[in-house]
Order: C-alpha cells, then sequence, then structure tokens
C-alpha cells in the first residue's frame, strides 16, 4: 500500500508557524531535525541553567492549545545565522539570533508585549538540550496524516478543514480514509528510511484554531468524536532506519 509524500513540515519554534521542506534527512531513534527545537516558556515555568530545558509537558509553554493569537503570527528561522524572524500580516514585528542571549531578549520582550496576560509573566525563548527536542511527546517520533482521512472529516464537518491545523510532520495520500491506522506495530519505508508505526494520534483542542484567522471556529475534536467515535487523526513512527525523504516519495507498509 503505497501513499505519496504531498507535504514535509518541521515547526523550529513550538506553537509558531511552519515551515515547509521540499526534503528530509531522517536519523534512526530520532526527530525530525530541526522540529520543535525551541520554544516560548510562559513565565510561570520554572527555567534553571540557562536557557536549554530537558523535555516539558505543553502547559509550560505558549502554545495553540490555549493561546491561538500565536497563529496571527508568520516565522522564519535561518539554521545558518540562528536568526528567527517574526511577521504579522506580512509585516516585520521582531527579529533576534536566538541562539544567544540578545537576540532572545528582543524575541521576550515582543512576546511580553504581544501576549501579555496569557504570558503569565516575561516568556522565556529556551532551546531543547542536545538529543531532546520540545515536541508534546517525550518519545522522538515523527507524526504523520493522511490527507483521505482529513478529507472523510470534511464529509462530516462539512467545510473545507485546513491540513495545517494538525501541525503534522509529514502528510501523505493515495491510500484510502483512516487505514494508516491499521499500520500500528507494523514497518513503513517513508522514502529511503523505515519505521515503525507506533501509536494513534489524540487530539486536543489547538486543532480547533484556524491557521489563517487564528480564530477557534471549529469545533474537530467535537466533530470527531461524533462523526468517528474517537479524537484521533494521524499517527506516530518511530524512525527505525535512517534515509531521506522528499515529496513525491513514497511512504509504503511492509
Amino acid at each position: 500500500m503505497n501513499a505519496e509524500i504531498k507535504h514535509i513540515y518541521r515547526y523550529p519554534v513550538k506553537g509558531l508557524s511552519p515551515e515547509p521542506m521540499d526534503t528530509v534527512d531522517l536519523a534512526a531513534g530520532d526527530y525530525l531535525p530541526g522540529d520543535r527545537r525551541f520554544a516560548v516558556a510562559l513565565g510561570s515555568t520554572p527555567v534553571t541553567g540557562g536557557h536549554h530545558l530537558e523535555w516539558m509537558p505543553k502547559r509550560n509553554f505558549l502554545a495553540l492549545v490555549k493561546n491561538e493569537k500565536l497563529a496571527t503570527l508568520e516565522t522564519e528561522f535561518d539554521d545558518a545565522t540562528g536568526v528567527l524572524t517574526i511577521k504579522r500580516q506580512g509585516r516585520q514585528v521582531a527579529r533576534g539570533k536566538i541562539t544567544d542571549r540578545i537576540g532572545r531578549t528582543m524575541i521576550e520582550e515582543f512576546f511580553t508585549a504581544y501576549m501579555k496576560a496569557e504570558a503569565n509573566g516575561r516568556p522565556r525563548l529556551v532551546e531543547a538540550n542536545p538529543g531532546n527536542h520540545l515536541t508534546d511527546q517525550p518519545a522522538p517520533v515523527v507524526s504523520v496524516i493522511n490527507l483521505a482521512s482529513i478529507r472523510d472529516l470534511e464529509r462530516v464537518v462539512k467545510q473545507p478543514v485546513d491540513h495545517r491545523r494538525f501541525r503534522a510532520n509529514i502528510y501523505i495520500d493515495g491510500i484510502e480514509p483512516w487505514s494508516e491506522f491499521e499500520w500500528i506495530g507494523k514497518t513503513v519505508a517513508i522514502g529511503s528510511a523505515e519505521a515503525e508505526v507506533t501509536e494513534r494520534i489524540d487530539r486536543c483542542a489547538a486543532i480547533n484554531v484556524n491557521p489563517e484567522t487564528a480564530e477557534r471556529d471549529l469545533n474537530i475534536v467535537k466533530f470527531l468524536q461524533a462523526g468517528f467515535g474517537h479524537i484521533d487523526m494521524g499517527v506516530f513512527v518511530r524512525v527505525t532506519k535512517a534515509g531521506s525523504a522528499a515529496l513525491g516519495e513514497f511512504l509504503s507498509s511492509r
């Protein structure tokens, strides 16, 4: 069963906008490179030992599940320079080299002013410790979503559902809706890499936020439960063999 890879995304800063990728190198037992490397910790989150953090649950950070205002921001991160650029409605509103103290301070000042009380004090721009990422899951997994399942959800919702609501790493197409759930416990090839499909992804209120308008305009969680008897969309995979994957290549079950 072959599914074409239609989109690849990383999210350099947790809760902020995705960056599309044409190709990605996947390492065994690791996260998607550059994904959720950084996050904006709430002012109430204990941050010790500089700005590096071990994995923490998402309640410690600014995130779409509670902070839909984040969806109004467009961000770009340059790996070579460490510079994060933040725009709103196409206009630059903040820029800083977040791999050093001065640049992080500039970004923190922006979020202090922009998020106001939602930041629970002065937020801190933090980076995951080497070997960690600040994903919702402590385990190093990659998220995969079947676009046909989203289209079947649209049948229940009775209007288009932007695939970006689900903030996955890899989106595939060309297989039956929900058939990805049959892969649990199996091995799949992702381009030249291989991975074990570990579990379904249960969803929270973050998917209710429209990535274009930053409004909670659909209760997607409720539609999933009502239409399908679960609140899952997509699967997690654990890379077991290193390799590369690119748009137009295939994810196939073994």
